[in-house]
């Protein structure tokens, strides 16, 4: 509760970086028989951003429907937004057809990422 009553609050992005700070080898994210701590994550979501940013051209503000699988690809580009100050609509990977069309007008995003096996 004092953390939401901060003024500005307290985000996930916040308490990730603090993790990532004090213990950049400690163990986040473990996917098949890889490791990934939260030094890998944070370099790869800055690598995620300065990408995002220089080659997509976002600027904060910009919401992005991210289409991707359950992977660890969905943790650093979520966190890369979040550095960029882009809100994210989580689109299902499962949704098809009218469904999808209709969650990505909802979403009113200005850019979809997307793996290539997503688009089918």
């Amino acid at each position: 509760q004092r953390r939401l009553k901060r003024q500005p609050p307290v985000t996930l992005l916040d308490v990730f970086q603090e993790h990532a700070r004090h213990q950049p080898r400690r163990p986040l994210l473990r996917f098949q028989d890889e490791v990934y701590t939260y030094e890998d994550v944070e370099r790869r979501s800055n690598r995620a951003a300065r990408f995002f940013s220089r080659h997509l051209g976002l600027q904060p503000g910009q919401t992005v429907a991210v289409f991707l699988p359950n992977e660890p690809t969905y943790i650093w580009t979520w966190l890369a937004l979040a550095k960029l100050g882009c809100p994210m609509a989580c689109l299902n990977c499962n949704v098809r057809g009218r469904a999808l069309r209709h969650a990505l007008a909802a979403a009113q995003a200005t850019l979809i990422l997307a793996s290539p096996g997503e688009w089918g």
